[in-house]
């Protein structure tokens, strides 16, 4: 029986892919001033935010939310916009890891560093406008709202904590999810820390948990404590992701059955529990 349901946040709870695009490119455009983006790019740089349908028609978007569910941390973005620069085929984790591993780990944690430094003084320019970058999955929370009495709800995610109290708050599910259960890169920087610690808060075994991310490869490593694990299948992930979650034995949710995968379907065994 599922007793505590842990959700990512970035990608699962919060289509956050547009703020993501936003400040990323804002980031690498001041760290190679002489990209030849930076002519594409003017459109996101001004002091405010941009908007959602200006992003959306941008024309390094689509390519960017393509490569999005290969990386795991701010620094990614940047290896990323540095491989649609130099027009290089990414056609997969192996190949990504490839180009991640050639990049310079120096300019990866000046990249890292300066991102939320960039997020930071947006958000504090232009709140409302940063906050319309990162709509939340509608019927998600209708789902959390429905079901909150059925388990213990928590967040477990590498954004920071205020931002996601913030957010949780604009989303009207702060009720839902105290700030008491939201852990952040500061309770580990690996999500199967943050799974453990949630155990630990709450007196549960590994297969009283179920663990919903946007990353395969972090519901590879979850798995391994014995937590029940789903792709988020909405947002960007696409057949590439949703193939490779399902080989690896996890669950793939779409919001039209995540309801019933999450608090109805019989849980036994944990299917990803053997992942590697």
């Amino acid at each position: 029986m599922m007793r505590l349901l842990a959700l990512d946040f970035d990608g699962v709870i919060s289509d956050s892919a547009p703020e993501a695009f936003s400040v990323a490119l804002r980031t690498y455009l001041e760290l190679v001033p002489d990209s030849q983006l930076a002519e594409l790019a003017r459109p996101m740089l001004g002091a405010q935010a941009p908007s959602l349908q200006s992003v959306a028609a941008h024309a390094l978007y689509p390519a960017f939310l393509e490569l999005m569910p290969l990386g795991n941390r701010a620094e990614d973005y940047g290896v990323i916009l540095g491989a649609l620069e130099l027009r290089r085929d990414v056609p997969d984790q192996a190949a990504y890891d490839v180009l991640h591993a050639g990049t310079d780990p120096s300019w990866l944690r000046a990249y890292h560093k300066r991102f939320y430094k960039v997020r930071a003084a947006l958000a504090a320019r232009d709140a409302e406008g940063w906050e319309r970058l990162m709509g939340p999955y509608p019927e998600l929370l209708e789902i959390l709202r429905r079901r909150g009495g059925d388990a213990i709800l928590a967040i477990a995610t590498a954004k920071d904590r205020r931002s996601v109290e913030k957010l949780l708050r604009v989303y009207g599910i702060d009720d839902l999810i105290p700030l008491e259960r939201v852990h952040d890169k500061e309770t580990g920087v690996t999500k199967d820390a943050h799974l453990e610690h949630l155990g630990r808060q709450f007196g549960l075994a590994p297969e009283e948990m179920t663990f919903i991310d946007d990353k395969v490869n972090h519901l590879d490593v979850v798995a391994k404590l014995g937590v029940r694990c789903g792709l988020a299948a909405w947002g960007y992930n696409g057949p590439r992701e949703v193939a490779l979650a399902s080989e690896r034995g996890h669950l793939v949710c779409s919001l039209g059955d995540a309801e019933e995968q999450l608090f109805e379907a019989k849980t036994g065994s944990n299917p990803g529990a053997s992942a590697g």
